[in-house]
């Protein structure tokens, strides 16, 4: 039930930020585009689309570097790191990085889209209230998923979307106890959103829909045809990403805007998010050759500028590319098929879903997503299919993983590499404890330790000094038996009976199971103190863990 509460609040909370967010970017893209569109860089003349793309680079690289320092990795990534190397802890300074830098990253026009700096947003909040209450590691897990559900709802007004992306792409599981708060923050980020923005979708469209089973064979191409698209992109957005990685960031920013103001010259539809452009493919306003134009100006804009670090996201640009590039093959389609088939607009649609699915490693992310974002249901079957075939193309054929997880690999990362890690960092400590425990100084008087061993402790912590903390972990039954086996009344040394002594470590009581096996390896201790420090010389016990405990509980 807390749990639940917290998911809903993260969901408030994050859904504020990510309105706070949008305003401040179109309200601000408003005020110099003409026709006061927050989409109008296509109406810029040339030399101006150079311009604001290169200057907003150039100031990015210049808060990256002098304000935010070396913490500025951002984006979906950089949660996903988070989550599985470093217990679910966001910090908020490169957060707040995230914010501007994000938002003058699409100001400028670059080829991004909002969604990566809104889960960047959307799990540091949930992080972040996790870190305020104190809650267990493994529950900023949770919490981070409610953020990140809650950005991608509030964005897009696709809360279904939001959950799928959540659990297919940061978290990587589907679990019962995580799936009730994370729904609840979804739909409380999305109502948030409407209020200010409306209930309609995002793309206003008439029903498409296939015109027979004789059109499933050129479905199934377009999935793959997609697939390979996004393939290219994720391989192109790795060798960017090794571009001129030993010059600065300033350097590397400001060239990634500027290749994508050159390439807005021949190509104006590569600035900004794009969803004017999709909106257009998804009418069949855009003829084939500026729709192959689209395809291939895109995927080069999108994979320099994030390649050379520009913060932003590139779910919008893959909508973008599948919107231009489905509608092309429908083009194609209707040119070369012995029967009529569906329009270009229905493969623009079909051909979003398959490119965010196969990019993104996230097929029922990316199906709820078409069927969210246009509500048109006729779409499910086929773009099933799409997204299968995209998917398998990028997999199997090409042999390319998803995009976030192809960029951690080339930083030395690999979040699937233990599997049993991965599902220890869910379970929390306090899990596995022993509680039974009682706290007695070095040489205890025999009254006392009578007295303590009437409790029923399974454990004895064995203090020398408060302000050190233990050195040394006692079972009692040990400690039983020499009492036993010595009667009188003189004082015990817990150090000098014959008795087996365990070295200790602490760890907080917050810490997940992933960290206690971590901690026992690195200090190469025999058993852990679980402890909360309150005030400086002032802790409390909460149980004893050891490496017997874990393994007869969970690899046994």
């Amino acid at each position: 039930m807390l749990i639940c509460a917290l998911g809903a609040l993260t969901g408030l909370l994050a859904g504020g930020v990510i309105i706070g967010f949008r305003f401040a970017v179109e309200l601000t893209q408003a005020s110099f585009l003409p026709g006061s569109h927050h989409e109008g860089y296509e109406s810029l003349a040339p030399h101006w689309r150079v311009a604001v793309a290169t200057g907003g680079a150039l100031a990015v690289g210049l808060l990256m570097r002098f304000v935010i320092g070396p913490d500025r990795r951002t984006g979906v990534a950089h949660v996903i790191e988070r989550v599985v190397f470093h217990q679910s802890v966001l910090p908020l300074r490169n957060a707040m990085g995230q914010l501007i830098g994000g938002a003058l990253s699409i100001i400028s026009g670059h080829s991004v889209g909002r969604e990566g700096p809104s889960v960047h947003l959307g799990a540091a909040t949930g992080s972040q209230l996790g870190q305020l209450i104190e809650l267990p590691n493994n529950s900023l897990r949770t919490l981070i998923a409610c953020g990140t559900a809650a950005a991608i709802g509030a964005s897009f007004n696709t809360p279904l979307a939001g959950v799928a992306f959540a659990m297919e792409v940061v978290v990587m599981e589907y679990t019962i106890a995580g799936f009730l708060p994370v729904i609840l923050s979804a739909v409380t980020a999305t109502a948030l959103t409407q209020f200010f923005f409306g209930a309609a979708p995002a793309f206003s469209i008439p029903p498409l829909n296939i015109r027979g089973l004789v059109e499933i064979p050129h479905v199934i191409i377009t999935g793959m045809v997609m697939g390979a698209l996004a393939a290219a992109f994720i391989h192109a957005l790795r060798i960017f990403s090794g571009t001129l990685k030993d010059r600065t960031v300033v350097l590397r920013m400001t060239l990634g805007g500027l290749g994508v103001g050159v390439i807005a010259i021949a190509a104006p539809e590569v600035m900004g998010i794009g969803y004017d452009t999709v909106d257009a493919a998804l009418h069949g306003e855009i003829e084939l050759g500026l729709l192959a134009v689209i395809v291939i100006a895109k995927l080069a804009a999108t994979a320099w500028v994030l390649g050379m670090g520009l913060p932003g996201g590139l779910i919008g640009p893959t909508l973008v590319i599948g919107a231009a590039g489905g509608g092309a093959l429908g083009y194609i389609g209707a040119l070369v098929s012995p029967v009529p088939i569906a329009g270009p607009a229905f493969y623009a649609l079909i051909g979003m879903g398959a490119m965010m699915g196969a990019t993104l490693r996230a097929p029922l992310a990316a199906l709820t997503a078409m069927l969210e974002l246009t509500a048109n249901p006729n779409v499910i079957m086929p773009g099933m299919l799409a997204i299968v075939a995209a998917t398998l193309t990028t997999s199997e054929l090409f042999r390319t993983d998803s995009v976030f997880l192809a960029f951690l690999r080339s930083q030395g990362l690999d979040p699937r590499r233990n599997p049993l890690q991965h599902a220890f960092s869910r379970l929390g400590i306090a899990r596995v404890m022993d509680r039974r425990l009682i706290v007695l100084p070095k040489v205890v008087e025999r009254e006392d330790l009578d007295r303590a061993l009437r409790e029923d402790p399974r454990w004895i912590v064995v203090e020398e000094d408060t302000q050190k903390g233990p050195i040394a972990l006692v079972p009692v039954t040990d400690v039983l038996q020499y009492v036993q086996e010595t009667p009188g009344d003189d004082p015990v040394d817990l150090m000098e009976i014959p008795a087996q002594r365990l070295q200790p470590s602490p760890i907080e009581v917050r810490a997940s199971l992933r960290e206690a096996l971590e901690r026992l390896r690195r200090d190469k201790a025999e058993a852990l103190y679980v402890t909360q420090t309150t005030a400086p010389g002032i802790r409390r016990y909460y149980g004893v863990v050891t490496r017997g405990d874990i393994e007869s509980k969970y690899l046994g």
